[in-house]
């Protein structure tokens, strides 16, 4: 070992690192490569504490820095890369991995069993000819927007500290490099049951599925059980996406885990005006996963985790049968969790027939007009939403409809608060904190996490980043990190 395990640190992480006992072809035994002058940028204690992390006093940001870089590993790390395939694009890859993170290992507390893995620690065995590292941009993209999602509600993946490593990277220019620690319930994909079934390796498949049930959804007793817990969890997952504007960009089945979390902000975005088919991911040119078309992806994506678990069945035109009739299932399961989540956000609790029409109806307004998504619902809140519409007369025969469909409803501005944010992290203020933070200025990262920290809260000092870019700010396109 070239990396030091350090058992004076005055952080302790309660390891037990579950994975690493599955059949080693599952991953690579992989240390995380050096970095020059590592640097503390955040360190997460409200969620170390949840992780059962302890400290003695308060750790030092250097010894913090050494830790979250790579160049020290705390007692009980077991770092490996995780092996995966995937569809990306649509397209088959036949071997994927974790080519630029590392998981330490698996912190368990009264929270739970949770990885522990760095982002940008270096190249692996799965690497593809990268350099396995991330640059500074990306890490704090993905620190930001994950710790808002969670704020938000949504399933996802969190981030525990942001270290900048001191040595740069080269991408289309040369940038300063960082490293993300993120966390997660796993870090099992679709992707990770596909290389295994595609290999016809069953042996490996069974062991992998063993571990998925008993670790993620042990009240399921079989493949198909399972297939169906993971298709609510995924359902509640993209309505949740969709309730907030949210697009991930990069749906490939290797960024769909089998817990129902949000993984890997790479090209993902908040819509500014809404419109249905928006898209910001600069690779995906054919806008396969643009906003609207999310719902129907991860259908897809669901029924390749299907066919992956097949094999495992005793009868395969059963398990064909079966398996086809639960994904054929999953639109409708979608959709009645779309008509909760917008009812919520006009206010009610209670559907009635008309509804759906009643939200579609507003949604056509926004896009017709290029109305702010997340104002136009919040400004429904307090009775100013005719403001957000430059065609005022439009709107005001919605609201008449909608004002005498609320009446009804038990307390709907409660209701509409509790399911609008008042702040989400836009695109053009995560730009510009990305820029300062090149310059060495990283208050506006902290102040933009601070922010997006109770997001359903109206907090007047936060204002000028509720406001929609200026037609100069706005940003078009949006760009994995690698």
């Amino acid at each position: 070992m070239n990396i030091p395990y350090l058992s004076d640190m005055s952080i302790q992480i309660p390891f037990d690192n579950s994975y690493a006992r599955l059949p080693d072809h599952l991953f690579a035994k992989v240390e995380p490569v050096e970095v020059a002058d590592p640097a503390l940028i955040t360190f997460n204690r409200r969620l170390a504490n949840e992780l059962g992390i302890t400290m003695e006093g308060r750790a030092e940001d250097a010894e913090l820095a050494q830790l979250f870089s790579g160049n020290a590993l705390p007692t009980g790390a077991e770092p490996i890369a995780q092996l995966y395939a995937g569809h990306q694009f649509g397209h088959w890859n036949p071997q994927l991995g974790d080519g630029r993170a590392l998981l330490l290992g698996e912190a368990v507390s009264s929270s739970g069993r949770y990885d522990i893995q760095l982002k940008g620690s270096g190249p692996t065995p799965f690497s593809r000819n990268g350099d396995g590292r991330a640059w500074l941009g990306p890490v704090l993209r993905e620190y930001v927007v994950s710790e808002a999602m969670h704020a938000l509600g949504v399933p996802t993946t969190r981030a525990l500290a942001a270290v900048s490593t001191g040595q740069p990277v080269l991408r289309e220019t040369v940038l300063p490099g960082a490293i993300l620690t993120r966390t997660a319930t796993s870090h099992i994909r679709v992707g990770t049951f596909q290389i295994l079934a595609a290999r016809q390796d069953l042996e490996g498949l069974k062991a992998l599925f063993e571990y998925a049930l008993a670790r993620h959804y042990p009240q399921a007793s079989d493949p198909l059980a399972f297939l169906n817990e993971v298709i609510k969890s995924q359902a509640k997952l993209i309505t949740k996406w969709m309730s907030f504007g949210f697009i991930h960009g990069v749906m490939n089945t290797d960024n769909c885990t089998i817990s129902g979390e949000t993984i890997d902000y790479g090209p993902c975005a908040f819509m500014d005006h809404f419109h249905p088919m928006q898209v910001f991911s600069s690779i995906d040119r054919q806008s396969r996963y643009a906003y609207g078309n999310q719902p129907d992806i991860i259908v897809w994506n669901m029924a390749q985790l299907a066919t992956s678990l097949v094999p495992l069945m005793p009868d395969t035109d059963v398990a064909v049968k079966e398996f086809t009739e639960a994904i054929h299932a999953m639109p409708a399961m979608i959709a009645e969790n779309w008509k909760q989540a917008f009812a919520a956000k006009i206010g009610i609790q209670n559907l009635q027939d008309g509804d759906e029409a009643l939200i579609q109806e507003l949604l056509s307004l926004m896009a017709k007009q290029n109305t702010d998504f997340t104002n136009v619902f919040r400004a429904l809140t307090n009775g100013t939403a005719q403001d957000q519409f430059t065609d005022r007369s439009a709107f005001s025969g919605w609201e008449t409809q909608w004002k005498t469909r609320i009446a009804s409803e038990t307390d709907p501005v409660a209701t509409m608060t509790a399911a609008n944010p008042y702040i989400i992290p836009r695109n053009h203020q995560i730009e510009a904190m990305i820029q300062s933070a090149v310059d060495d200025d990283f208050a506006p990262f902290h102040r933009l996490n601070e922010a997006l920290e109770n997001p359903f809260v109206t907090d007047e000092t936060f204002k000028d980043l509720t406001r929609p870019p200026a037609e100069e700010e706005k940003v078009h396109a949006t760009f994995c990190g690698t």
